[in-house]
């Protein structure tokens, strides 16, 4: 009885030991304080005005949301920085009188990630994620509202994926 109560605590103690590595994200230990997201330029062909700053919003808040990091502007650990280099929308289907019947918007994000502790993590990676729609809808108010949000959280969990949970 008083060996099981040993070895009780022995197991107890190595996982919560077992855990303190790791979190409910998915992150391991992140060798960092502090992260900046520099403002990610439209370089697109395509310009749809607004979405680099809905972009550099969102990158932030998942950081934010994900991990304990503090946002600063200047002299941070974890440097995200880049452009958004393609948007385009593109006729998916046609229907018999060759008109669109289905439409894709892509959007493409380039990124330099830099981590000033770990130089190993460093990259520069293209991300990139899409959204179908109908042809006969106009891609403006909330409908390009949505688009934006479901690409741009694909790409910005990637880019969080990437960079700090190694998925």
């Amino acid at each position: 009885m008083r060996n099981t109560k040993y070895i009780l605590i022995l197991i107890i103690a190595f996982c919560i030991n077992g855990c303190s590595v790791y979190n409910f994200t998915g992150t391991g230990k992140i060798d960092a304080k502090t992260f900046q997201v520099n403002y990610f330029q439209n370089n697109a062909e395509l310009i749809e005005p607004g979405i680099e700053r809905t972009f550099t919003q969102k990158l932030q808040e998942i950081i934010q949301n994900q991990t304990n990091l503090n946002l600063t502007n200047t002299g941070a650990d974890l440097m995200y920085e880049g452009e958004i280099v393609e948007y385009r929308i593109t006729p998916m289907t046609a229907t018999a009188d060759q008109k669109a019947a289905q439409n894709r918007l892509s959007i493409s994000v380039n990124v330099r990630f830099t981590n000033k502790n770990k130089e190993a993590d460093n990259f520069e990676k293209r991300f990139s994620f899409y959204f179908d729609y109908s042809g006969s809808d106009q891609l403006i108010g909330s409908k390009l509202t949505e688009a934006v949000d479901t690409i741009f959280e694909r790409i910005t969990q990637d880019i969080f994926n990437e960079s700090l949970a190694k998925w």
